[in-house]
């Protein structure tokens, strides 16, 4: 979900129904084909003098390996630099605005190629060359000259299949570099990711993929570069999706400022004060974004992808397991490091330096408020299909067996409050719980074997052993607590629920509404339905005419990278205000009133209000982004007393 463009931006419709073939064409490759070097784009290409970039790109076979130097690897088409080695992503295009370049295209590949990208980006005017297309046959070699005056984050790619950029998956997906325009003058520093996804199909065909390697700069994680900052540091990334998948990107522990959107051949910057804050922002197929973030707190840290399949940890470059094969999660429970065996794909770790800043003394056991949650197997599922639940131990017994809702209860906190939340894993697996958007110590962040500092790294929640989370709530608002453990299969078996944090005298009362958007148990049904608040048909929420009411939207589904949804009266889009993102409240500014229909990605949160009136038929409608009703929650509107 995007603020302020919440509603205006185009949806882009990802169900699609094509599928091509798990395919490697180049799969036989001789001992004399060259490694790829994996590109970290600091270093741009060509020789700039006098205001002109002259470039010598070709397309060749290379021996990429993705998951590391001494992990198997796969004979690709890649881009390199006339003499130099084949690089993936691309060499980087890089110039300041007013850049004439002066580029030389070869095709070295026994295919025809097609080049899209390297077109005019001008600040003023109709640009004619926007979206050519240029031909290669094999061993031909044009000559393309382009003017680069407008700012901003671009690419261009390649495919040998004529593919269009939605449907480019398989070998070809590696054929794409970035382009950055910096303003006249500029000194920024800043950082450049390149999104790529090798995989047999494209668009949402996801149940009949082999492969699915998400990469970062060439690299899978945990093969991906260590990011180290300092306290105190301005951050500045650009990211460019060169995939065909979209990828809601995470940041554990922070929030970041979008500085821009772009969509690959127009970029928008937004001024100062309608930057986005957020701690989770989707960017879909062929999308770039900048971004800017203090780090606060020092400790390890995650950037991701929130699609599981974009993150889990597959066979060797991407090879789906089967349920024949060991999972990593079962070899070892006291031990298991879920951040270097269950994880790979489109993540990045950040390693901040430094003390903590001064802090009031920490509450002691008195003063804390102290929770107490339960992982714990519910009833129903099968072996290979589970059904878990979260629960709350209010009390000196512990509560009811869940009866395989797929909710957790809502954990309400106060903003300020020290709080402790006691977590006892009753499961036969491991476990670990993120506080997804909390602004917390890295020890507590819920990365088993990754989050802390040094050597004060936070173990997995081994089978009936527990884990203390300490955090204090800097801010009010709604936030998401999910497993970060063998998620497809334990977020699925229901370990996912709202986290409300509320202003100090405030209580959570009848005009307050979480709204919980998740997977059913069989994640294919995820293409038809999805779950409101752990069911298929959710029971009516009951409001009063005339009231305000404060719903709380959050995505925790697992692959459908993002939804819509709207509320209905009768036949008529009603009106809501947004009042946060991610939990952030949103400036004064952008809390006008607005038809209420917003795209929403998964790990993503929002806060509407809205006025009802009496009588009527008022709903709320989850849909798929081509239209298709996934859900609804009815709402019962009583008469004002």
């Amino acid at each position: 979900m995007r603020l302020p463009l919440l509603v205006l931006l185009p949806l882009i419709a990802v169900d699609a129904t094509v599928v091509s073939a798990p395919r490697n064409d180049h799969a036989a490759k001789s001992p004399a084909i060259p490694r790829v070097i994996v590109n970290d784009n600091r270093q741009p290409a060509g020789k700039l003098r006098a205001g002109v970039l002259t470039l010598h790109i070709e397309a060749r076979l290379a021996d990429w390996h993705p998951d590391g130097e001494d992990a198997v690897g796969a004979t690709v088409p890649a881009f390199a630099e006339e003499g130099g080695p084949a690089r993936i992503p691309g060499p980087l295009i890089r110039v300041p605005a007013g850049t004439e370049v002066a580029l030389s295209l070869h095709n070295a590949l026994a295919q025809g190629l097609t080049v899209r990208g390297l077109d005019n980006r001008l600040v003023h005017g109709t640009d004619s060359l926007i979206g050519r297309v240029i031909e290669l046959a094999p061993g031909a070699t044009r000559e393309v000259r382009v003017r680069l005056d407008a700012p901003g984050t671009y690419y261009y790619y390649g495919s040998t299949r004529h593919q269009t950029f939605d449907w480019r998956s398989g070998d070809d997906a590696q054929l794409s570099g970035a382009i950055v325009v910096d303003p006249p003058g500029s000194r920024t520093k800043d950082r450049i990711f390149v999104i790529g996804v090798w995989s047999d199909t494209a668009g949402r065909v996801l149940a009949q993929r082999r492969r699915i390697l998400s990469t970062v700069n060439g690299r899978s994680w945990p093969s991906t570069e260590r990011l180290s900052y300092a306290i105190g540091d301005t951050v500045r990334w650009r990211v460019v999706n060169a995939s065909a998948d979209s990828h809601p990107m995470h940041l554990h522990g922070f929030y970041y400022e979008v500085d821009a959107h772009g969509d690959g051949m127009r970029d928008s910057t937004y001024a100062p004060e309608q930057r986005p804050r957020a701690n989770t922002e989707e960017l879909g197929p062929g999308e770039t974004m900048a971004l800017t973030w203090v780090p606060e707190r020092p400790g390890n840290w995650l950037f991701h992808c929130h699609l599981p399949d974009h993150f889990r940890a597959n066979g060797s470059l991407g090879m789906l397991r089967t349920s024949a094969d060991a999972h990593p999660a079962t070899a070892s429970h006291g031990a298991m490091n879920h951040a270097l065996s269950e994880m790979n794909g489109l993540v990045m770790g950040v390693i901040v330096r430094g003390k903590p800043a001064a802090a009031p003394a920490q509450a002691g056991a008195a003063t804390r408020r102290a929770l107490r949650l339960l992982v714990r197997p519910s009833v129903g599922g099968s072996a290979a299909k589970p059904y878990y639940a979260f629960s709350l131990q209010t009390g000196g017994a512990d509560p009811p067996p869940d009866s395989g809702l797929h909710l957790g209860p809502a954990l309400v906190l106060t903003r300020g409050e020290p709080t402790s939340v006691t977590v006892v894993n009753e499961l036969d697996k491991p476990t670990a719980v993120h506080w997804h958007g909390i602004e917390l110590e890295s020890y507590y962040d819920g990365v088993a074997g990754f989050s802390g500092q040094g050597t004060h790294i936070a173990p997995v929640i081994a089978p009936h052993d527990s884990f203390v989370a300490h955090f204090t709530p800097p801010r009010a608002g709604t936030f998401i607590y999910h497993t970060h453990v063998d998620e497809t299969v334990q977020q699925l078996a229901g370990l996912a629920g709202p986290l409300l944090v509320l202003e100090p005298g405030r209580t959570l009362d009848s005009t307050d509404h979480a709204v919980l958007i998740t997977t059913p148990h069989e994640w294919e049904d995820e293409l038809r339905s999805v779950l409101i608040n752990g069911r298929a048909s959710p029971p009516p929420l009951t409001v009063t005419s005339g009231v305000p009411q404060r719903l709380r939207l959050i995505n925790m589904t697992t692959r459908r990278p993002r939804i819509r949804v709207e509320l209905w009266h009768d036949s008529t889009l009603v009106m809501w205000r947004p009042l946060a993102k991610d939990g952030a409240d949103l400036p004064e500014r952008f809390r006008g009133a607005t038809r209420a229909r917003t795209p929403i990605s998964i790990g993503e949160t929002g806060d509407f209000e809205f006025l009802p009136s009496a009588g009527g038929d008022w709903h709320l409608v989850v849909r798929a982004l081509i239209g298709t009703v996934l859900s609804t929650l009815p709402i019962r509107v009583l008469a004002t007393p």
